[in-house]
């Protein structure tokens, strides 16, 4: 009689989360774009508190690199309110530890979805009006082919 092997026990996996499935992205070579992209959103975060409150909801930092700060804000007058706080700005780059010596500044339209196509508009008719048109239609349907009326 052979002996009974009980099978061996399921291994008790994890379902994925959030967190493993960033850990996995982050290990390999790709992970480097995802990186950078997240340390320039800490960096946007640290920096946030330095712009006043109306300009900071428009304007996002964007890079850093080679010494240059580059904002994106969302139209031409908010690039100018960001213009004039820019030594504030590359002042508090630099006490964070950044090597920001220039502020370059971009104007980015906001995407926005296509507005939706305006509901067609039932338009009603006064019985004068619709009497005028039947009137009209029937003076059309009067003239034979070659333009002469039925009467005479």
């Amino acid at each position: 009689m052979s002996e009974f092997q009980p099978k061996p026990a399921r291994s008790t996996r994890l379902p994925s989360t959030p967190t493993a499935a960033l850990d996995a992205l982050l290990a390999v070579p790709a992970g480097n774009t995802l990186r950078r992209a997240l340390w320039l959103d800490e960096l946007d975060r640290r920096l946030r508190p330095l712009l006043p409150f109306p300009l900071s909801a428009h304007a996002r930092l964007a890079n850093h690199e080679h010494g240059r700060l580059v904002y994106l804000v969302d139209s031409p007058v908010w690039r100018a309110k960001l213009r004039l706080l820019a030594p504030e700005l590359l002042s508090g780059a630099r006490s964070l530890g950044l090597d920001a010596a220039k502020l370059v500044i971009k104007t980015s339209l906001p995407s926005r979805a296509p507005a939706p196509p305006a509901p067609a508009k039932t338009v009603t008719m006064s019985a004068a009006a619709k009497k005028s048109l039947e009137a009209a239609l029937a003076s059309l349907n009067s003239t034979d082919p070659d333009g002469t009326d039925d009467a005479g």
